[in-house]
């Protein structure tokens, strides 16, 4: 089977780094894994070999019968369930409701590039998932770890954090795909946490406040809101925040105390 460019196909070949990916992954026969992209099943049967249950999901219908086969070659085919579905359009709620019953909810994916944040959003979003391990660019994998005040925290950094602990826990080099991807790659695990702040503007603020990162936050977050600047400066000077400061070195502490002073 041909990688297909509009699925964002990169097989994963080492059968080394499907092992340390579903061993980062903490499954065992407590759990059961929804694998999203399974491709060709080298991440897939590495799965299968540590949970009680694999529910793999395959969006290409002509993937399917070299997935069972070599599922069925290994010997792993009884305890994975083959979906062919979007990731994309999943309820992943429901999903583990009818397929990982009683078992603990992990999600372990090989993530196409080209639908990464999208997938992240709503797999977090679902809140369903005890931990989360999926390979992603590394660029990428740098901006759901980073900090504040670096080059790469931004909005979705704080979406991320918001949800889960996450940390990089090792990277893959381009020659363990085929197509190689121009790119290397990183494994992230995700472990979910109780929302760090539940406030319903959250998002909202965080969003303001990075939309043009090189504003002053007031300036920003008056644009963003719709709000006054003196409004927002009464905001900020409530949460001990300088107008003059930038998104970039608020902390997720800092945009909690700011939303409780709305």
């Amino acid at each position: 089977m041909k990688p297909k460019k509009y699925y964002g196909q990169n097989f994963l070949t080492d059968k080394g780094v499907a092992g340390r990916i579903a061993e980062a992954s903490g499954a065992d026969k407590s759990s059961g894994v929804v694998e999203i992209g399974a491709g060709r099943g080298i991440l897939t049967a590495a799965l299968a070999v540590r949970a009680a249950k694999v529910a793999a999901l395959e969006i290409d219908r002509e993937l399917l019968p070299v997935l069972r086969t070599n599922l069925s070659l290994d010997g792993l085919d009884g305890n994975v369930e083959i979906i062919n579905q979007d990731a994309l359009k999943t309820d992943f709620a429901a999903l583990c409701r009818e397929n990982l019953d009683g078992l603990r909810p992990l999600l372990c994916a090989n993530l196409p590039y080209n639908i990464t944040t999208p997938l992240l959003a709503a797999i977090l979003s679902a809140a369903c998932f005890e931990r989360v391990t999926v390979m992603v660019q590394r660029e990428v994998a740098l901006r759901l770890c980073a900090k504040a005040g670096t080059p790469d925290y931004g909005a979705f950094s704080l979406f991320v954090q918001n949800r889960a602990d996450a940390e990089i826990a090792f990277t893959v080099p381009p020659q363990c795909f085929t197509p190689a991807p121009k790119v290397t790659s990183a494994v992230v695990t995700l472990g979910r946490v109780p929302p760090r702040c539940a406030h319903p503007m959250f998002e909202r603020v965080v969003r303001a406040a990075f939309s043009q990162r090189r504003k002053q936050l007031v300036n920003a977050l008056s644009a963003g809101l719709n709000l006054s600047r003196g409004a927002v400066s009464d905001i900020l000077a409530s949460a001990g925040i300088s107008p003059q400061a930038r998104g970039e070195t608020l902390t997720l502490e800092d945009f909690a105390r700011v939303c409780d002073c709305m």
